[in-house]
């Protein structure tokens, strides 16, 4: 699971930099809306040498949108010089998608990696691009996973979200189905934009991860340890789910198959949810991200 997807400028080597070297799962280091028009293309060339020099996650890149004339050119400037992944935004078609897919796999072909080197995701941030978000990832095999823009999707909709973001949880809850019925990985949920707010940056991260999603946007490196925190199970949790997997195998060992534990209903799903959750425990400590 990627937990942490940290923002970064393009035109800002040195917080590029300074992010790429930072305990974070994926840096995206942006050529769209972070980046000034008329630095764009000389940022192309301080990306590139930054996702060949040292880095401790993934590298990838938010290039320009397929209207702007400049995606061709993003993508032409970074396959192939160690970039991990694009993100594509304001993505609203599936044709539009799959043209992105073909530029990527001609740079793949052209430049001797394998297929699929580079990872694709949509940024669904319009109401068309939500409406119509199967079709758009469907049969597309880079996409792995998608990923949630609330800032310009508030703005098509005319949405004001509160504290708790209430007005967001429906469309969460489309985006969470859709990438279930096409058999992608969990979506990537939005940003919280009150940087200052902290205590609102760990609500919405707990509810990020109550929801289903397997991350969050960052847009300072402030964020990124609290999504960590957000999406490890707690000790609590941990030790609720040891107890379940113990003694439903112990009745399941005497030919029970619906128990209670801590006063709490037992059968299979719950214990394949918390074998599920110490699975997942287990491997984000060995890859040293508990």
């Amino acid at each position: 699971m990627l937990r942490s997807w940290l923002f970064t400028p393009a035109n800002h080597p040195r917080r590029v930099a300074k992010a790429l070297s930072l305990d974070v799962d994926v840096v995206l280091i942006d050529l769209e809306d972070a980046c000034a028009d008329a630095e764009k293309d000389a940022a192309r060339g301080a990306v590139q040498d930054a996702l060949q020099g040292p880095r401790r996650g993934r590298g990838y890149v938010r290039v320009n949108a397929l209207p702007t004339g400049r995606t061709e050119g993003d993508l032409d400037a970074l396959v192939g010089f160690g970039l991990d992944g694009v993100m594509l935004p304001k993505i609203e078609c599936g044709e539009d998608l799959r043209t992105v897919d073909s530029m990527i796999a001609e740079l793949e072909r052209v430049r001797g990696l394998p297929e699929g080197t580079v990872d694709l995701v949509p940024l669904i941030e319009t109401g068309l691009a939500l409406a119509d978000v199967r079709s758009i990832v469907h049969g597309c095999g880079r996409v792995r996973r998608f990923a949630f823009g609330s800032g310009d999707f508030c703005l098509d909709m005319g949405l004001s979200p509160g504290p708790d973001e209430i007005e967001l949880l429906p469309f969460r809850a489309q985006l969470m189905l859709a990438a279930r019925a096409e058999r992608l990985e969990p979506p990537i949920d939005c940003a919280w934009l009150t940087v200052d707010d902290v205590e609102g940056m760990v609500r919405a991260a707990q509810r990020s991860r109550a929801l289903g999603f397997q991350g969050k946007l960052c847009i300072h490196p402030d964020q990124v340890p609290v999504v960590h925190a957000a999406f490890f199970p707690s000790k609590a949790e941990l030790q609720k789910a040891g107890n379940i997997v113990a003694a439903f195998e112990t009745a399941e060992g005497g030919g029970s198959a619906a128990i209670k534990v801590d006063g709490v209903l037992v059968d299979y799903p719950i214990y394949y949810q918390a074998q599920r959750l110490l699975a997942e425990a287990r491997r984000a400590a060995n890859a040293g991200r508990g």
